[in-house]
């Protein structure tokens, strides 16, 4: 059996967190494994970072368990335009 360290305990169980609070949300699900499959890329030994988006990820989730959400929203980078540099 794996054994995990205390911080990849605590991203599989907000991970988990965030799955039942977003099944009642329309859309979240697809988002919600998004950011994690994405975020998973990150690598073991940024542990600062991943400490940050745990703290992160909890104030999101609190958000999200909230009533008064309906759904998950996102900011999304428009692409750059490399033509309009010229």
């Amino acid at each position: 059996m794996i054994r995990h360290s205390n911080l990849q305990k605590q991203v599989l169980s907000l991970y988990k967190q965030f799955l039942r609070a977003g099944k009642d949300k329309p859309g979240s699900l697809p988002q919600i494994q998004h950011e994690f499959k994405k975020k998973a890329k990150i690598p073991r030994t940024e542990i600062m970072r991943i400490e940050y988006l745990v703290r992160r990820g909890r104030r999101q989730l609190e958000q999200l368990k909230d009533v008064n959400t309906k759904q998950l929203g996102a900011f999304i980078k428009p692409p750059s335009d490399s033509s309009e540099s010229t």
